[in-house]
């Protein structure tokens, strides 16, 4: 081995000073791409701190004409949260990985990753408090598969070597062979590098010999030629509208609905003022209605386009409240919770938002941060209208705007109720944080959970073998499958568990697919399980803002996800984790993605937008024969939090 080289960094190609970060991160990631604007190397930080406006984590700095990377940021503790810079290939099997650290705190860890597969899964041999360590990471955990005391200091640097040999991984400090274990958990990986405090790290390389470096190039050249074959079954995205936003437009707060009772789709986005704290308390201050043209129907408040993000839903729907045939947008405004003409903007009937009896609430009136409509008069449509605070309690009012009930969470609401019926009495019952209420707001049951908070729910025909299923996830609680009765069937902690959707993903499976990807700590993995909750794959594609929407490109029953609109690592993929479309490279924005039938031949087009410009792609092939319509997450219930499906029409 160690004749072949396949990765060298001694970070001379750097300037000095602070690695890139991302200024853009926080909440906004969740559900936004933002391009990389620096140079990082070929380095990805899959941990970043977040914070409001990016938080620097490591620099580049030098000594005598060396330059090393080196970790600046805050003394952490547990191998649970070590800060991570990755690089490499997922394929690369046997070699062996070299590098030079220096720990500049010796009462903490640092030390090198290899057969990296996410920022979960991995192994590390590391300096940690006074031994040397050999350890297994995974979602749950670590273990030590080998230690021994180790005597070092902060003033010197350390040669790290590690062998990997199918099954066998040699270790060595200072040219001294320290283990010898057999582990074949991860068989292949990058590499990466990891600490809890600062070090300083530098001439890093992987080598390998020229059969395994042989047999690499050959599984990539294998997984290039399948990868064509299978983008060669889809239809490509054809530049359908381009509309130019001017100064109205808006990240992802966006509805889309039938504003003048014809066929003919609207869209309404929503700017907005922050106040008081973070986006908790944010006043929604224009909303602007266009065609698919970009001709402005009507236009509420005055448009300015700093006032175009936030971290948050804002409290706007668009539905025929009615049921006269013409959509209303129903929102929440100055304290005011209104129903407006569709067509002109004109307020047809307001009420003003409940009052507070909160000491620690900045407002005597509630300052409404999400709105679903839903049936819980059982009407056999959605006439009722469900309000929210952030995150303690919910309000449920009639289509006169009339109080029907309120509800406060024993936890916390979460981000934004479900409503279905479940019990098939004809109204809709609420799935709210982690509790089950019925059509009055009375409680029917609680998961037994009392930490963090569920992020996005889907209920369905996930599993064919049960009745419908309820799939959540919720943050570092992680993904949940639960029954109607509240007894969760499967947990898995992956991270920080933020977006999840459920699709015909693998149409050659039983049942449906469930997608899950995380954000937060450890960013960025995407987890495919079956309809029993088993792990059919996992993947790190070193992206924020992975919306893993299903659509419906082909129109034959199978489901692609929807990634972001980034040309190179963005687009769909398929259930194998291929990325069989990608959207071209003409310019378009790829910080908002969206999946939506707006020619209404039940194939979903994409909406790529930023607050500037929208690019809307369409199928550049003629249907051919039946086209599948699958139920979908309705536009009526528009959330940033929303648990996506597709479910097959019975």
């Amino acid at each position: 081995m160690g004749k072949i080289t396949l990765f060298k960094e001694d970070f001379q190609s750097f300037k000095l000073g602070d690695f890139p970060y991302e200024p853009f991160l926080g909440a906004m990631g969740e559900y936004n791409y933002r391009p990389k604007y620096w140079y990082g190397g070929q380095w990805y930080d899959p941990t970043p701190r977040p914070g409001s406006g990016g938080v620097k984590t490591w620099m580049i700095v030098e000594e005598n004409g060396e330059k090393f990377i080196e970790y600046s940021s805050a003394v952490k503790e547990g191998l649970d949260n070590l800060s991570i810079l990755t690089t490499g290939f997922q394929d690369w099997s046997d070699y062996t990985v070299t590098c030079k650290l220096r720990l500049l705190r010796a009462e903490s860890c640092a030390g090198l990753i290899f057969r990296y597969r996410n920022s979960l899964c991995f192994y590390a041999l590391i300096f940690n408090h006074g031994e040397l360590q050999l350890f297994k990471r995974n979602q749950r955990g670590v273990t030590v598969l080998a230690a021994e005391p180790y005597l070092y200091t902060s003033d010197a640097f350390y040669d790290f070597r590690v062998d990997c040999r199918g099954e066998r991984i040699l270790c060595w400090v200072n040219g001294i062979k320290e283990f010898e274990v057999e582990d074949g958990t991860y068989p292949a990986g990058r590499i990466a590098i990891g600490t809890l405090a600062p070090a300083q790290f530098t001439a890093i390389e992987v080598k390998t010999d020229a059969a395994t470096c042989r047999r690499i190039k050959e599984a990539q050249k294998f997984k290039e030629q399948e990868l064509a074959t299978e983008r060669a079954k889809y239809p490509q995205p054809l530049l359908w509208k381009v509309i130019n936003l001017r100064d109205f437009g808006a990240g992802r707060s966006i509805r889309f609905g039938h504003l003048t009772g014809t066929k003919e789709t609207h869209i309404v986005m929503a700017q907005c003022q922050r106040r008081i704290t973070r986006d908790a308390f944010a006043r929604i201050s224009c909303l602007t209605a266009i065609d698919l043209d970009g001709k402005i129907l009507w236009e509420l408040g005055e448009p300015n386009p700093e006032h175009a993000y936030i971290t948050a839903d804002l409290p706007f729907q668009v539905y025929d409240l009615d049921g006269d045939g013409q959509d209303e947008v129903i929102v929440a405004r100055d304290f005011k919770l209104m129903v407006l003409e569709g067509s002109t903007g004109r307020v047809k009937k307001w009420v003003y938002t409940p009052r507070m009896e909160r000491p620690d609430y900045p407002f005597d009136r509630l300052n409404v941060d999400a709105i679903r409509i839903c049936d819980l008069a059982g009407k056999g449509r959605p006439t009722d209208i469900l309000i929210k605070d952030r995150y303690k309690r919910l309000w449920a009012l009639n289509s006169d705007l009339e109080l029907l009930w309120s509800y406060e969470a024993p936890v916390n609401t979460g981000h934004y109720p479900y409503t279905k019926d479940i019990n098939g009495d004809g109204r809709e019952e609420i799935f709210v944080g982690y509790d089950l209420l019925d059509a009055d707001g009375r409680g029917i049951w609680s998961l037994p959970i009392s930490n963090d908070h569920t992020d996005a729910i889907v209920i369905g025909p996930i599993d064919p073998e049960r009745e419908e299923l309820i799939a959540i996830v919720s943050g570092e609680e992680g993904f949940m499958l639960v029954d109607l009765e509240g007894n969760i069937l499967k947990k898995e902690i992956v991270g920080h568990a933020q977006r999840i959707s459920v699709g015909n993903y693998r149409p050659e499976l039983p049942g449906l697919e469930i997608c899950v990807s995380t954000f937060w700590n450890n960013q960025g993995i995407i987890y495919l399980y079956d309809c029993h909750a088993n792990l059919l794959w996992s993947d790190e594609p070193s992206t924020n803002g992975n919306m893993i929407i299903p659509v419906n490109w082909t129109g034959d029953g199978r489901h692609l996800i929807l990634l972001n609109g980034n040309v190179g690592l963005g687009g769909m993929i398929d259930g194998h984790n291929r990325q069989v479309v990608r959207f071209p490279d003409d310019g378009h924005p790829e910080l908002c993605a969206e999946a939506f039938d707006l020619t209404g031949d039940s194939r979903d087009e994409i909406i790529l937008w930023d607050e500037k410009m929208m690019y809307i792609y369409t199928q550049d092939d003629e249907i051919m024969g039946w086209v599948d319509s699958p139920e979908k997450y309705p536009p009526y219930n528009a959330s940033n939090y929303r648990g996506d499906y597709a479910y097959p029409r019975v």
